[in-house]
């Protein structure tokens, strides 16, 4: 009997058919195993148990037809249009196929060779016929597998066909049968479960079409299951092992902030924080995720975590992705700050006295800092420099650090770090948790992740399956939604127009185009050319550039700029996508909005509307793809971030979205966590539960190696010790 374990340690070049170059090939294609081999399930199947002679298919229907290749001929009637012809034949008749400019169709059919076509059949000059048909190859017709049964199609990989994949799984199940069973036999059968040898045999070489679905079940099932078991020993691990900081503080300091805001906060907000409050009285670390839309007031709760720490004698950090985003982050905390009467420097205190005689004076102050590769600033000293903020960062003279994740790289040492704010990092893992962790010495520091793009339940129990999870799901009062129009490229005059009007009503306009030059390859508009394009077009304005090419101290003085009203429209890139806060900016025009997802569309139309006046968002695209036309007609449609969310999955499919944060997710093969939600809700359960009652697996080796063997290395520390 061979375990997943055991087939995970065998490569592809042991199966026959798969040796050399082919095994290079899959490997490309992260199939380095047995086990990767097995788990890739056909894309399709077609039923050659019951056989349609093509002489009796109707006319008009959408079917397949499986027949003889007997002639391939192109011919090219013009330039740029090529026809490519076949001739398919079984023993009642023959049907031709056409496609236009599909020249690898010529390669692809040879002579002789059996072939499936699938697609709607039709009369032309009397004969039948089907347009651009999709095409599987079946190689030879006495293949055994191909023959009378349930033919199984699985995807090509490289060079490697269809078939020879097929012929290839074929041998390695043989080899690898019976396959052995690591998962508890009771959740099997609490959710009537096929048995797992069984459903490998059956995904791959179904006696009929309705044996698969059960079949998949059983392999999504334990796909998620080996996933949510990761996540749940590691959330174990930081609640047990992990040394964390017990905040005792009186809550006074977060009080007189609170207090000293000119706006209530919203029940969400107050909910959040007791929530985080929480989490701060124990001594594990904290490890949450805070969504909210854009405008939602995270950063107030973030800073009011923060407070909760500093109370106590502990240091606090922001780390954002980028030096924009952090600068931003920097004057928004001290504008909040000042607010309350929190902040030296802005009180006149810090920049004309000693740190000494501002706490002599009996003013409540938190020392905030703001490092970056290229700025260092303080608001209790101005003037200070990076050597010296490095140096008070150490002595624990600094209360707060706002930067980029270069604070918890080399060279950045705090006194005591006790609470972490991380914002729009959709990448912090395990690795920068365990930098954190040697920033603050002996204990764990409590960490917020920050989100304002809407992440749908099913991406955060994967993605996020080891946080806790706080949503701020209301606005503040008084906030509009962003009215969001399409425009033609032809309307494009429509949006100049507006911004126009804005403008001399005293406000700001974004346009942010998809590239950064003109690219010969890419029909799209590009910052700098449209930024040339319309400094001429709308002469009478002010209008500024912005990329994510400049360097760092001309991206701050244009964003400077813009803040200080000293432009009125900024054409941009997607730099200005996260954090960037303009309350007097009302106007957003996307160009190509179709080349854009729907993540990035719906950030982006939440830069503009965060004032006393409302906000437009101006999409201009000519959408050339089903995809593009769906992403616009969201955007039109709702201004809620957590359906486009869901949509944006939807269109671009879990890969694309889920990125890479956890070993694993971006490799699921044969799970869809939307479609299978109800599977990943049964697994991460049962996961969660058995990891409950046995923190260490100890009485489940078997299982600790199938995820070590499944998700890579990336796992391998959270079964140690």
């Amino acid at each position: 009997m061979a375990s997943l374990s055991r087939l995970a340690q065998i490569g592809t070049s042991e199966v026959k058919g798969l040796g050399g170059k082919r095994s290079s090939a899959l490997a490309k294609a992260g199939i380095d195993s047995v086990a990767d081999l097995l788990h890739h399930v056909p894309r399709r199947y077609i039923d050659r148990s019951i056989k349609s002679p093509i002489a009796q298919i109707p006319i008009g229907s959408e079917v397949t037809v499986i027949g003889e290749v007997r002639s391939v001929s192109m011919r090219r009637p013009r330039r740029n249009l090529a026809i490519i012809e076949a001739l398919i034949a079984d023993e009642s008749a023959t049907i031709k196929a056409v496609w236009f400019n599909q020249t690898f169709r010529k390669r692809q059919l040879t002579k002789g060779a059996q072939v499936a076509l699938s697609g709607v059949v039709e009369s032309f000059r009397g004969a039948l016929q089907m347009k651009s048909p999709a095409v599987d190859v079946l190689d030879s017709p006495s293949e055994s597998l191909i023959t009378g049964r349930i033919v199984p199609i699985h995807g090509s990989v490289g060079e490697v066909s269809p078939g020879i994949m097929r012929r290839a799984i074929h041998n390695a199940l043989l080899r690898s049968r019976p396959i052995e069973d690591a998962v508890p036999p009771e959740f099997i059968e609490a959710h009537g479960l096929m048995d797992r040898d069984q459903a490998f045999g059956v995904i791959h070489f179904p006696e009929t079409i309705e044996d698969v679905g059960p079949a998949r079940e059983r392999l999504v099932y334990d796909e998620l299951f080996r996933l949510e078991l990761a996540l749940a020993v590691q959330k174990r691990k930081q609640m047990i092992e992990a040394t964390g900081v017990a905040h005792e503080a009186s809550g006074d300091l977060v009080r007189q902030f609170l207090q000293g805001l000119p706006y209530s906060l919203t029940a969400a907000q107050t909910r959040v924080l007791s929530e985080i409050e929480a989490d701060l009285k124990v001594p594990h670390p904290m490890h949450r995720l805070l969504q909210g839309e854009v405008g939602s007031g995270k950063t107030v709760v973030a800073v009011s975590t923060l407070l909760h720490g500093i109370e106590g004698g502990w240091q606090g950090a922001i780390m954002a992705p980028t030096e924009v985003l952090a600068g931003q982050h920097y004057l928004g905390v001290r504008e909040l700050l000042a607010e309350a009467g929190l902040s030296p420097g802005l009180q006149g205190a810090g920049a004309q006295m000693g740190m000494d005689s501002l706490f002599d004076s009996g003013e409540p102050a938190v020392h905030l800092a703001l490092l970056t590769g290229s700025v260092a600033t303080a608001n209790y000293r101005p003037d200070i420099t990076k050597a010296g903020l490095l140096e008070d960062i150490a002595a624990g003279q600094v209360d707060l650090v706002v930067g980029t994740h270069a604070l918890i790289q080399e060279g950045v040492h705090f006194h005591r770090l006790g609470v972490v704010v991380v914002d729009e990092q959709h990448r912090f893992g395990v690795a920068q948790r365990v930098q954190l962790k040697e920033k603050a010495d002996l204990v764990e520091p409590d960490l917020l992740i920050m989100t304002a793009t809407p992440i749908p339940r099913t991406l955060s129990m994967t993605l996020y399956g080891d946080l806790d999870v706080s949503v701020i799901d209301e606005m503040p009062p008084g906030r509009t939604p962003v009215g969001t129009t399409l425009l033609s490229k032809m309307e494009e005059g429509t949006a100049w127009k507006l911004i126009e009007k804005e403008i001399a009503q005293g406000r700001q306009a974004f346009v942010v185009c998809p590239l950064v030059e003109d690219s010969p390859k890419v029909e799209a508009a590009s910052a700098v050319a449209e930024h040339k394009r319309l400094s001429g077009l709308l002469a009478e304005l002010r209008v500024g550039l912005i990329h994510g090419q400049l360097r760092s101290a001309d991206k701050e003085a244009v964003m400077s700029d813009f803040r200080a009203g000293d432009l009125d429209v900024l054409v941009s890139t997607t730099v200005i996508e996260v954090g960037i806060d303009i309350p007097n900016a009302t106007v957003m025009v996307i160009e190509d909005a179709d080349r854009f997802g729907l993540s990035q569309l719906h950030q982006l139309r939440g830069r503009v509307g965060r004032g006393q006046h409302p906000g437009t968002c101006l999409l201009i695209a000519d959408a050339t793809t089903e995809e593009g036309e769906g992403r616009l007609a969201a955007m039109v449609a709702t201004n809620d971030g957590f359906r486009l969310a869901e949509e944006d999955l939807r269109i671009r499919g879990q890969g694309t979205v889920l990125g890479t944060r956890q070993s694993g997710v971006k490799d699921l093969k044969l799970a869809d966590i939307l479609e299978d939600f109800e599977l990943l809700v049964a697994a991460r359960r049962d996961a969660f539960g058995l990891v409950d009652s046995d923190p260490h697996l100890k009485n489940h080796p078997d299982l600790i190696s199938e995820v070590r063997a499944m998700l890579g290395d990336q796992v391998e520390w959270l079964f140690v010790g």
